[in-house]
């Protein structure tokens, strides 16, 4: 009777390994060809039609405090560009408050601003164009668009609430 145990015990060792390799097939057949990507938002853009040079314009960043700075996590740009920030005028950028060269790639960095920001207002951060002249010129350098029209741009607003570190 010992080979027989035995033999139950290898079938029932054949039949898991069976089934762990087809829950493994069945769970890469579903999530692994299911490759999802981010919609687009106001503050990236995919640049570009040849799929091997593609990069994103984008800023990220979060709320800040109020006050005479704003801080960027990063800016990435496909070219040196400004990025300019601006309030809010009836839901759209408005009085442009400060603005900053940032080179191809991704930086860091801060914009030193003219008027600070106030508590509880909506600003934007916007993407211009760098026609080369080494200042920002709101008539020449123009606010940089994604493929479907719409200015790259990050939305933030003023809060005594946000990051103690962030403080303009």
């Amino acid at each position: 009777m010992e080979p027989q145990a035995s033999g139950v015990k290898t079938w029932q060792w054949v039949v898991t390994v069976i089934v762990i390799i087809a829950l493994i097939v069945i769970g890469i057949l579903v999530f692994g060809s299911s490759k999802t990507e981010a919609p687009a938002t106001t503050d990236q853009t995919t640049v570009g039609t040849d799929t091997a040079s593609l990069s994103l314009n984008r800023i990220v960043m979060s709320d800040q405090y109020p006050g005479n700075v704003v801080y960027l996590s990063s800016v990435q740009v496909q070219n040196p560009s400004w990025v300019v920030i601006q309030s809010d005028k009836n839901g759209q950028p408005g009085e442009i408050l400060g603005s900053a060269h940032f080179d191809k790639g991704i930086n860091p960095g801060n914009i030193k601003l003219t008027k600070p920001t106030v508590e509880g207002g909506t600003y934007y951060a916007v993407i211009y164009t760098d026609d080369g002249s080494g200042k920002f010129n709101a008539v020449t350098d123009v606010p940089l668009k994604d493929g479907n029209g719409n200015v790259i741009m990050k939305i933030f607003h003023a809060s005594a609430t946000a990051d103690i570190n962030l403080k303009g």
